[in-house]
């Protein structure tokens, strides 16, 4: 179809995997330029080819909406005629950065019909992710699912997109990158396991950050201490996948829960566009904390851990963590599994359950 039809023939319109048909991006910038179009809906599970789409063609005349697998307030509100209502407890920790009159206000414990519900979906969340497809299958049938996704997507997909002759150094590397969620990334290490060059294991990590696979979170370098770790940490943001990549379908380790609550946060913050920044911290002398959120009203430290009863230790870090930042220092939260809503110590350090902090 010549450009100059396209506007009268074809009109607004939705269009999937828009990035296999370059021709697409150059006959709605006609369209949009003579003012005989005013709205295009393109979508592309590969966001490499499709970005580089929009900058040679569409720059300038487009918005960006990234899709990320389900969240856990999004599965507590499926088939309700309501958008979901973004965490609260987490838009207030962002947003207001007052502890405690955010969790002052907060019963310890919900009643069994307000929080079971909640804890039912969390426990899903954590065990099949978000893919949205699996929802009404059988456990088997999510299984099966995620096996097929990884073949046609993380196999197929991204392997075209690398260019790959032989998938097999692909595929252990996807898993060796999998086992290795919530740890420090060592690409000397990943590269020596998978028999790749560093270079090719830099670039392999790279396609499945830009396909919405995994997360790099960077580490915290503005800060009073010189000797800080610069490596960052690798999380697969999708609990369900990151399953299936590993195999470990049952038990939920402190690691597997560490990423699916960072995968939760992520989502938030970049689903909302949230004026906040994520980064972990860690000293070379042994201060360390989970996550940092770096808000513009100042800084608040995370730890997350899977027991249901916190003790000192786990919140010492918190404590270090505010004794540098002073004035800048907004509160700290452990965020630990079941559990309740409770002050730890000063300065303003609390404890909540993850699943009323991300529902």
């Amino acid at each position: 179809m010549p450009a100059f039809l396209w506007a009268r023939q074809m009109g607004s319109a939705v269009i999937d995997e828009a990035q296999k048909e370059p021709s697409v991006f150059e006959k709605i910038k006609y369209a949009w330029d003579s003012g005989e179009l005013s709205l295009s809906i393109l979508l592309g599970s590969s966001q490499v080819l499709l970005l580089k789409r929009i900058r040679e063609s569409l720059a300038g005349r487009i918005r960006l909406y990234e899709l990320y697998p389900l969240m856990l307030c999004e599965l507590l509100t499926q088939g309700m005629e309501v958008l979901p209502e973004m965490p609260r407890l987490l838009s207030g920790l962002t947003e207001r950065g007052a502890l405690a009159d955010l969790f002052s206000t907060e019963p310890p414990r919900l009643l069994s019909q307000e929080n079971g519900p909640k804890m039912e979906q969390a426990t899903y969340s954590i065990q099949w992710g978000g893919m949205p497809a699996l929802l009404p299958l059988s456990d088997a049938d999510r299984r099966k699912w995620l096996k097929d996704y990884e073949f046609t997507y993380l196999e197929r997909d991204l392997s075209d997109l690398a260019r790959l002759n032989d998938l097999m150094p692909f595929k252990k590397f996807q898993t060796a990158a999998a086992h290795r969620s919530g740890q420090l990334l060592n690409y000397s290490e990943l590269a020596r396991d998978t028999g790749l060059s560093v270079d090719t294991a830099r670039r392999y990590l790279r396609y499945l950050e830009l396909s919405y696979q995994v997360l790099l979170l960077q580490p915290w370098r503005t800060n009073p201490v010189a000797s800080v770790v610069k490596t960052p940490k690798l999380y697969w943001l999708d609990t369900g996948m990151l399953r299936c990549m590993t195999g470990q379908w049952e038990g939920v380790s402190g690691a597997l829960f560490e990423t699916w609550v960072v995968s939760e946060i992520w989502k938030w913050i970049r689903t909302t566009s949230s004026l906040c920044e994520m980064y972990f911290y860690r000293s070379h002398s042994g201060v360390e904390t989970d996550l940092v959120l770096k808000t513009p009203r100042g800084i608040l430290g995370l730890e997350i851990k899977m027991r249901s009863e916190v003790a000192r230790k786990d919140f010492s870090s918190l404590r270090k963590l505010a004794a540098l930042y002073g004035e800048a220092w907004l509160g700290g939260v452990v965020v630990n599994h079941n559990g309740k809503v409770s002050f730890l110590s000063e300065p303003n350090i609390w404890t909540v359950p993850a699943h009323r902090l991300l529902s």
